[in-house]
């Protein structure tokens, strides 16, 4: 559960809400204002597909949607993020920086978001049985969020500082979520519709 499902989620949960704002401030040093709103409207256009992937996973599946998500993101981020200093004019003088390419280059980051965290829960509550089901889904998630993901803007800003790439800091996230998917096709069964009499 915490290697083959909620470590990914939690890195590709910080990395596309709080790493993203940590970038286009610390990194890119754009303005707070600025950056919030960035943030905030890709979070407001994507919020619906929270619902959507968990409706989805009800229909076919959660595992394979949470891999694909934190698949997707593992390959996108250099990517994403090299389109994100184009977008704010990095390194280059007198270059405003664009609303919203900066928007869609989040929005798509909170996509992936949204195919981990959608199916999350009902994946966890499916994965143990009743009188365990508590503390066992309730450790790996927490850890996985509040250790591997809540470390994702820590170890990026200090990766860039240390190493002066401005790309190091995706290294971590994108390392924990193909951990994360290879664990998960490996050793993590759909459990959908299993009913558990204890």
């Amino acid at each position: 559960a915490l290697f083959g499902a909620t470590a990914g989620q939690g890195v590709v949960w910080y990395t596309g809400q709080f790493y993203a704002l940590y970038y286009l401030q610390t990194v890119l040093k754009l303005d707070f204002v600025f950056c919030n709103k960035v943030i905030a409207v890709a979070l407001l256009l994507a919020t619906p597909l929270f619902v959507f992937f968990g409706w989805l996973s009800d229909k076919i599946g959660r595992r394979n949607i949470m891999l694909t998500g934190c698949l997707l993101a593992a390959f996108s981020y250099f990517p994403i993020y090299r389109a994100m200093a184009l977008a704010a004019g990095y390194g280059v003088e007198g270059v405003a920086p664009s609303f919203a390419r900066l928007t869609t280059l989040v929005f798509i980051q909170v996509v992936f978001v949204t195919m981990v965290y959608g199916p999350i829960a009902a994946f966890l509550v499916e994965l143990f049985p009743a009188r365990i089901r508590y503390t066992s889904m309730s450790l790996p998630y927490h850890v996985g969020n509040g250790v591997f993901g809540g470390l994702v803007p820590f170890i990026g800003t200090m990766a860039v500082a240390s190493t002066g790439n401005i790309y190091a800091g995706l290294i971590y996230p994108i390392a924990v979520a193909l951990i994360t998917v290879v664990v998960g096709f490996a050793f993590i069964r759909e459990r959908e519709n299993t009913s558990f009499d204890e």
